[in-house]
């Protein structure tokens, strides 16, 4: 099948959690202490999700593939995915399991989250269809580090999305046990986009700046690296020059939750629709900009108009291409 005839523009495979997020709390919890919150807000979580979630509400037909358990988290879930418009066919949920759960305890501009994976520590390969490989244009995945059978998996998974024409993007996140331990060589020989944050991209690369790992792994990898350097930006190397977008500064920033996603978001959108690279990164930092702007990862970005009209009255831009100009 034709890649511009396929059901979806893109399938994203990865984890599915519900996000517990306290806030206005006056210090982070202690031993044998109570501390109040002044808020709370119970969401649609995961990395994965959240890229979906925007990336689908930008224009971009989305399928996900994941598991979850049969129970009210679950079920919310596939619900929320459904209402952004997102094919769930091939979402399970599974009796034998528990959804999973990250409570972020926020203070200030810091913050803490305790994850209790659930479903997502069984999810693998076995759990993809063969066909969806066969729907989609794209194949994106997150968060390997919490997803061990994925982890395990994730060249097998990777190769029979090429094997079906497909481009792939990965963005790692955090390793909570900060082993790091994927062949990134490898995997970079056979992914089309590299989304790392700049924290996680230095332990991977083993390297002390960004720039010197760009370079170790230039011309070495037929991937693209593009690192996101939070207000500072989104660097990558270009014709053997490392390059930094600036960021769209927020100043009154709401909640930086899922920013991160939402630039994988703007930037696969981008691509979709056949951008080149610099224009991609740009659009990411704008709409990773943007979801700092409410509450949650999937509140700010509920379409490509919300997208152009918050560019507007926020950063001045009255015409989206004028920002990569």
């Amino acid at each position: 099948m034709a890649l511009s005839n396929r059901k979806w523009d893109l399938l994203v495979v990865g984890e599915l959690n519900m996000d517990l997020i306290l806030d206005e709390v006056e210090s982070f919890p202690e031993l044998e202490k109570e501390k109040i919150a002044g808020d709370m807000n119970l969401t649609l979580g995961s990395s994965s999700a959240i890229f979906a979630s925007n990336i689908a509400r930008l224009g971009a037909r989305t399928g996900f593939c994941g598991l979850v358990g049969d129970d009210d988290f679950g079920t919310q879930i596939i619900n929320q995915l459904q209402d952004f418009g997102i094919e769930t066919l091939f979402v399970k949920q599974d009796p034998q399991q528990k959804t999973g759960l990250t409570a972020i305890i926020r203070l200030g501009n810091e913050r803490a989250m305790i994850t209790f994976p659930g479903a997502m520590a069984s999810f693998s390969a076995s759990d993809i269809p063969e066909r969806v490989c066969r729907e989609a244009r794209h194949l994106h995945i997150s968060s390997i580090f919490l997803q061990p059978g994925i982890r395990q998996d994730l060249q097998k998974i990777v190769n029979r999305a090429k094997s079906n024409g497909m481009t792939v993007s990965i963005d790692p996140q955090w390793d909570p046990k900060e082993q790091w331990n994927i062949d990134l060589d490898k995997l970079l020989h056979h992914i089309d986009f590299f989304l790392p944050n700049e924290a996680e991209f230095l332990q991977l690369a083993a390297t002390e700046t960004v720039e010197q790992g760009l370079k170790k792994f230039y011309k070495e990898t037929s991937a693209t690296i593009v690192v996101k350097c939070g207000t500072e930006g989104a660097a990558f190397i270009e014709d053997n020059k490392v390059q930094t977008i600036p960021a769209f500064i927020n100043n009154d920033p709401v909640d930086a939750i899922g920013a991160g996603d939402s630039f994988n978001a703007g930037f696969i959108f981008r691509f979709l629709q056949g951008y080149p690279l610099e224009e991609c990164v740009t659009f990411g930092n704008l709409t990773g900009s943007i979801s700092t702007t409410q509450a949650g990862g999937t509140a700010a970005i509920t379409s490509l108009g919300e997208v152009l009209r918050i560019a507007k009255d926020k950063y001045s831009i009255t015409d989206i291409d004028e920002i990569t100009r």
